[in-house]
């Protein structure tokens, strides 16, 4: 339920019979150097709202970020709906457009709950806490006899207060006539956790039932009177951000080639940027296709047919991040020591639809409709694409396709952006299939290099571990073709999520290369610390292996919080794991059809930001799976995911999180990885990138411990570390050959056993 009609933010901050929390104006938060975020110097005019109470009794709350189908639309509302002692459906949130929403930085890295909701959290309790105030006051009564109660302000002992009725005064009755602003203070008394009654509850997400009726109107859906319809022309350097090219490729376009085809409104030429505008989708389509351009020849692509020495040969910006005693001398005297190199693959975001914007510009102002993730960035770039104030930039952020990272939202914005300051009217630019998985910044490949040893006991005593991480944060991209912003060599610094393992090694030394991109890349869900910790969980296994020990049994002696030792005991002993060495089941794990039998462990904690970074959920995996030696086919037969991510705020949209975490991982695990021709990349539809179909999900035992004495933690990204290496290493327990990068294909099950078998 959602109030009918709500007044605009401005008349909230001036009108009475309102309460508003709020912050003064402030620069907007400096992104640290090589993390995400695009510098800003735009101060808003007004006040950062972030909670409204309305004389109805309608409660408004604001936050920076948006609901990119994770559900925080709905969690969020229930923390607030919690402190402030309302019915839930009385709460409606507003999220991510710039000009209602505090700027709070891209919506990434799990953050949402965890960080940006406490500022909304303690709103919501000193508006609670001055309606106590306010009551006492009108009452005359000790507000220590007072309570909150179903939006309303209630007597704890009716007969001290006999000016109020018997089911109190309402908050909108407390607010009459005045104008009531609160400035957000840093200390208040929040709810304790014992009285929650909203907060920890299941409750059905408020996005889903229109979307499940048809009746959201996504961004694709929006529509304008007088609208046009764009289309873009990319550059042949598909998929690259960074070189000399960038932007001065384009040497002629041929507008006579499409003079007269039906519809033609423009075609807009900046730098290496190209577009065309007509009345139809269909036309602009038509148009750009037969629309003639020349480019010179891009000579200095990289070589990517070997991804791995396409990093080793990066330039790097060698990045220590943890030393602790002599890892080199222990390495070359222990008992047993062992040198791995494990490769991530290029990953697409692969949004199921391609991204689309719409674009009105009029009298030196632009009013943008979005599916950005990133709406503050977003209207930083477009005012220096534009050559615009911010103030004159309006976001209206709207449902669009996933992408849990950056797909081409933005791009597609600043391209609508461009042809509809060329023509003067709305225009709408949806892009191709192939333009989107060609140009959206990949999920970066990485690079791990792991050494460690154990001593005559079996013990982990080094762990010597270095990442390579490819990006240059992407910048958007019609700020390159136009040559509006200079490509960037300059390395991304991210290649630190989750970079020191688990596991007690009294010996370490962790590091990062830090080194540009290849091709066009940014952050995708679970960031570096997925092929990290594919790295960490593989290793640790490997050594488990070495000291004749059960891998579990093995990781709870070297785990050393205590958190992650229930997690792991309880997910193991959900999947009924048989204490044994792996790869040592007895011969019947060879069934009559030629299938192998394995079963595989991994344990994660997602610690995202800047190193030393801080903790989000802890998760594990316990995968049972069968392989065809043959045909290299994987069918994972039984699937037990366990997680721990503190106070639940929403246990039902935690377990769909981790539904949603483990099926996107199995397909990126056993599928995805983009192919590279000529320094190109070709998958450009879904024939050459296919992702996991419905019949290939195997049935998700979900177990959620529930530690509501716990803060909440993160729960969007967590969950898919452990699935690469828990996947491995079953593959390890059937075959006994160790599988160093994903994915595992058929083809690279296939080529792995023949060549490690040979040898």
């Amino acid at each position: 339920m959602t109030r009918p009609s709500v007044p605009d933010r401005h008349a909230l901050l001036t009108s009475t019979d309102v309460l508003v929390v709020y912050r003064d104006p402030v620069i907007p938060p400096r992104p640290a150097p090589g993390q995400p975020g695009t510098h800003s110097d735009f101060v808003p005019l007004e006040p950062e709202l972030f909670i409204a109470i309305l004389e109805d009794g309608y409660v408004m709350a604001f936050n920076g970020h948006v609901d990119l189908g994770t559900g925080i639309r709905t969690s969020l509302a229930q923390i607030v709906a919690e402190e402030l002692e309302v019915p839930y459906a009385q709460v409606s949130m507003v999220l991510g457009h710039p000009f209602e929403v505090p700027n709070q930085g891209p919506t990434i890295a799990s953050a949402t709950i965890q960080i940006t909701a406490a500022p909304l959290r303690r709103a919501a309790a000193q508006a609670r806490e001055y309606l106590l105030d306010l009551a006492a006051k009108r009452l005359g009564v000790s507000r220590t006899t007072l309570r909150c109660s179903g939006g309303r302000v209630q007597s704890i002992q009716p007969s001290q207060a006999p000016h109020a009725s018997t089911h109190g005064i309402a908050y909108g009755e407390l607010l009459k006539g005045h104008r009531h602003a609160l400035k957000l203070e840093e200390q208040v008394t929040l709810k304790p956790v014992s009285d929650y009654r909203i907060v920890g509850k299941p409750t059905p997400r408020v996005d889903i039932p229109e979307k499940a009726m048809g009746q959201l109107t996504f961004v694709h859906d929006m529509r304008l009177p007088d609208m046009l319809h764009g289309a873009v022309v990319r550059p042949p350097y598909i998929g690259h951000d960074r070189g000399d090219f960038i932007g001065h490729s384009l040497m002629d376009v041929d507008t006579q080639s499409v003079m007269g085809m039906p519809g033609l409104v423009d075609i807009v030429v900046i730098g290496d940027f190209v577009g065309v505008v007509a009345e139809r989708e269909e036309q602009a389509a038509a148009i750009a296709n037969k629309l003639k351009t020349e480019w010179r020849r891009c000579e200095d692509l990289p070589v990517l047919d070997d991804i791995a020495q396409a990093l080793r040969a990066l330039p790097a910006k060698h990045r220590p991040l943890l030393k602790e005693g002599n890892v080199e001398d222990t390495l070359n005297t222990a008992s047993h020591s062992l040198q791995r190199t494990y490769l991530w693959p290029y990953h697409l975001h692969a949004s199921i639809g391609p991204s689309c914007s719409l674009a009105n510009y009029r009298d030196g102002e632009l009013t943008l409709w979005s599916g950005t993730q990133n709406p503050h960035s977003l209207r930083a770039d477009l005012a220096r694409l534009l050559a615009l104030d911010e103030g004159k930039i309006t976001i209206t952020r709207m449902e669009a396709s996933g992408c849990y990272g950056r797909n081409c939202a933005d791009d597609v914005g600043a391209d609508a952006a461009l042809l509809s300051r060329a023509v003067g009217r709305p225009v709408r630019v949806q892009l191709t299939r192939a333009q989107e998985h060609a140009w959206e910044p990949k999920g970066a490949a990485q690079l791990m290099t792991v050494a460690g040893a154990i001593d005559a006991d079996g013990i982990p005593i080094a762990y010597r571990f270095n990442s390579r991480y490819p990006s240059n944060n992407s910048p958007t991209l019609a700020l390159l073709l136009t040559g509006a912003t200079t490509p960037s060599d300059l390395p991304f610094e991210m290649g630190d999520r989750t970079s020191v393992p688990p596991y007690h090694y009294p010996q370490r030394d962790i590091s990062c290369d830090d080194v540009p991109t290849l091709v066009r890349a940014s952050w995708l869900r679970g960031v570096s610390a997925m092929p990290n910790t594919f790295a960490h969980e593989s290793f640790i296994d490997e050594l488990a292996y070495l000291a004749k020990q059960d891998p579990v049994a093995y990781r709870l002696n070297a785990l050393t919080d205590s958190r992650a030792i229930e997690l792991s005991m309880r997910v193991a002993t959900r999947a009924g794991w048989e204490t044994r060495v792996a790869h040592s089941a007895p011969a019947g794990s060879v069934d009559d059809d030629g299938w192998l039998t394995g079963r595989g462990f991994a344990y994660a904690q997602y610690v995202h930001s800047k190193f030393p970074g801080f903790g989000a959920a802890l998760a594990a995996w316990v995968v049972e799976l069968k392989v065809h030696p043959e045909s290299g086919r994987i069918v994972i037969t039984r699937l037990t995911v366990g997680q721990d991510a503190g106070l639940m705020i929403n246990p039902d949209g935690v377990r769909h999180q981790v539904h949603g975490n483990v099926i996107q991982t199995l397909s990126r695990a056993l599928k995805e990885r983009v192919s590279f021709e000529h320094g190109l990349p070709t998958s450009r539809e879904w024939g050459s990138y296919p992702i996991l179909r419905f019949s290939e999900i195997p049935d998700i035992d979900v177990m959620l411990l529930d530690r509501p004495d716990q803060p909440p933690l993160g729960v969007g990204e967590s969950t898919s570390l452990p699935g690469a290496p828990a996947i491995a290493n079953a593959l390890f327990d059937a075959t006994g050959i160790r599988f160093l990068q994903p994915p595992f294909t058929p083809e690279a099950v296939r080529e792995t056993l023949k060549e490690r078998l040979n040898t």
